[in-house]
């Protein structure tokens, strides 16, 4: 159920969880000067993103993996910034007539990472999760699962961190 090394995957949206947006008393923290391919300037919400948080998640015990409409584009803007290596991605299939009709209420990437993830633990951490993808992807998912809502206005916070930390070493402890 776990990955290379018998680690959880981690998939990470980058809207909401690493950029916060929205209203914020005092506005959003900036952390200009990250580092990053030229043409990210032109995005000034990417100086929202923290740095600290790179080696926060790179010490968690787990593979990271983009689960973002960022797609590829998260490994050269958004990686860099985080000092994070290049992580694997994935890739959103075309929406079809069987998303339209059947899926009323659950989030579009649910039934995409529950297929990636093969029976694999795994946490999925977005700004976007309902009790509804709670709900079916304990009805779907051969393995151990937790799907972490962040605030979009504060994106990922320190004690996110602690909560993701303690279910990935409990799942390790269980799956191992």
């Amino acid at each position: 159920m776990t990955g290379p090394g018998g680690l959880p995957l981690f998939f990470l949206d980058v809207d909401g969880p690493l950029i916060p947006f929205g209203p914020r008393a005092g506005g959003h923290p900036v952390f200009p000067g990250a580092p990053g391919p030229p043409e990210a300037g032109a995005n000034p919400l990417l100086d929202r993103i923290d740095p600290a948080l790179g080696p926060r998640l790179a010490a968690l015990r787990c593979e990271l993996v983009w689960a973002t409409t960022w797609e590829d584009e998260a490994n050269t803007v958004v990686a860099p910034r985080l000092g994070l290596p290049e992580l694997r991605v994935v890739s959103w299939p075309a929406p079809s007539d069987e998303d339209e009709r059947g899926t009323a209420g659950l989030h579009w990437k649910t039934r995409t990472l529950v297929r990636w993830a093969a029976g694999r633990a795994f946490v999925w951490v977005d700004d976007e999760i309902t009790e509804r993808d709670r709900r079916w992807v304990a009805a779907h998912h051969g393995g151990p699962a937790l799907l972490h809502r962040v605030d979009p206005g504060l994106g990922l916070t320190a004690a996110d961190l602690r909560l993701l930390g303690v279910w990935l070493r409990t799942v390790r402890g269980r799956t191992l």
